[in-house]
């Protein structure tokens, strides 16, 4: 037993020493760096040499199938095909041409041939349906040494199997131990920082102090993701007493945006641990939390906010008009709450490289712990995010095309597709008022027809 305990101490002593050369690490490299908004380039280093990998894997995977004589698989797009913009009264004119060699005056209100305009519009639909391709993630045509984002993924060669294997060890061994253990800080940080700064007086130096807890606790997050974020047009930052308004791709959107500025949160209570967070924050800060039973309530939600903008003194709002996650391809239709109620709106625009990591989130095929998951064991965060110039409502213009102009600067923006489909749909069967849209649209394009003729 006394033989034993030499080899027990150096055991103790060596994991103590490794221990402490860990947090030195991790405090001098990572959480320090976070405190001051600094970079050493480390994260843009590892990226290049990702890049670097991922380009020379694909290449083998190509290589090997071709001598193998395997079909190579090549993804579809998530993008629409480009169509020239037509209305429904060129379109049916455009079959009746085709169907008929009277002249176009002369036809009668309503031609059997209109309804071959439904069923292929119908048949469009089922086959490039704009909707539900925008809620599924992305297929790369490079591989990036995750089987998951390639189906050409197989085995091909040894080097490149065992290449693929030791990028899991790095991943699960490694970087997901790492992450945890900054997201662990972070949040802790921020739980702890934000309750003592609340017990302050109210004040500019409590204001100091909760901003650079929050920008420093958001940061240490942002680094356990591994993210590198590239951000433009910084002078377009949101100020107080305004709304910013950003595509929604991800929940970690949140912290994206929070770690380059200071934001009121807009959102429903929750319990667990995002309660307790919750409760925190809102101590330090002038957040806007929702019970349950008031989210639905639309005059609540306005008359809270509108207090919230009307005090210039407040932080801005940060809020995603889309109401729910888009894989990163397109921005859909904008909910017209947040656009009523008279404020200056901040445009953001934010898109991620999936080459790195899928940062989208299929809430209906996954839970927050396995996206999280996802995330922590992904290469890397990589994104983009533009801040856009300050944009006011127009006095002839109502809340409805504000939203549409807001989010189409933002599609501009970011290279996303712009559609005017609602992102519920994902969820819910399509409204009657989309159905009746198309029938009034045909019923005005014969009316109207009729009158002229009776006017002639």
């Amino acid at each position: 037993m006394f033989l034993l305990l030499p080899f027990d101490s150096l055991i103790v002593n060596l994991l103590g020493i490794s221990l402490t050369v860990l947090f030195t690490l991790l405090l001098v490299f990572i959480i320090v760096p976070a405190i001051f908004g600094v970079s050493f380039g480390i994260r843009k280093v590892y990226m290049k040499t990702l890049l670097k990998i991922f380009a020379w894997a694909t290449l083998r995977m190509e290589r090997g199938a071709k001598e193998k004589n395997h079909q190579l698989y090549k993804p579809y797009t998530n993008g629409i095909i480009a169509k020239d913009p037509t209305s429904l009264e060129e379109e049916i004119k455009e079959i009746r041409r085709s169907g008929s060699s009277k002249a176009l005056d002369n036809t009668p209100e309503f031609e059997l041939s209109d309804i071959f305009y439904f069923c292929r519009k119908g048949m469009e639909t089922i086959m490039d349906d704009e909707v539900t391709k925008r809620f599924s993630a992305e297929e790369l045509e490079s591989w990036n040494l995750l089987s998951r984002t390639n189906y050409n993924f197989q085995y091909i060669s040894l080097r490149l199997t065992v290449l693929w294997g030791l990028g899991v060890l790095i991943r699960y061994c490694f970087l997901l131990p790492l992450r945890i253990a900054l997201a662990f800080t972070g949040i802790s940080l921020l739980v702890v920082g934000t309750t003592l700064v609340g017990y302050l007086p109210n004040g500019r130096f409590k204001e100091f102090l909760s901003k650079h807890v929050h920008l420093m606790c958001y940061r240490i997050c942002v680094r356990a993701l591994t993210a590198i974020i590239t951000y433009h047009d910084r002078k377009n930052r949101p100020r107080n007493g305004g709304i910013c308004v950003a595509n929604h791709t991800s929940p970690i959107d949140v912290i994206i945006l929070a770690s380059d500025g200071y934001y009121a949160m807009v959102g429903q209570v929750h319990g667990g641990l995002m309660g307790v967070i919750q409760r925190a924050m809102v101590k330090a800060c002038p957040h806007v939390w929702f019970e349950r039973s008031e989210v639905k309530d639309r005059h609540l939600v306005a008359k809270r906010l509108t207090e919230h903008v009307q005090d210039k003194s407040k932080l801005p709002i940060l809020i995603f008009p889309e109401g729910t996650c888009i894989n990163n391809t397109s921005v859909m239709m904008f909910k017209k709450g947040s656009f009523e109620i008279g404020a200056t709106v901040y445009p953001v625009a934010i898109k991620y490289d999936p080459q790195f990591g899928d940062a989208f989130w299929n809430s209906s095929k996954y839970g927050m712990v396995t996206y999280l998951l996802r995330m922590m064991t992904s290469w890397a965060i990589v994104c983009s995010v533009w801040y856009l110039p300050p944009m006011t409502r127009e006095k002839d213009e109502d809340a409805v095309q504000f939203a549409n102009r807001v989010k189409s600067a933002i599609a501009r923006q970011g290279g996303l597709v712009d559609l005017l489909w609602d992102g519920g749909l994902k969820r819910e069967k399509v409204k009657d008022t989309f159905k009746e849209e198309q029938q009034k649209l045909y019923s005005k394009m014969i009316v109207g027809n009729h009158e002229d003729r009776s006017r002639s």
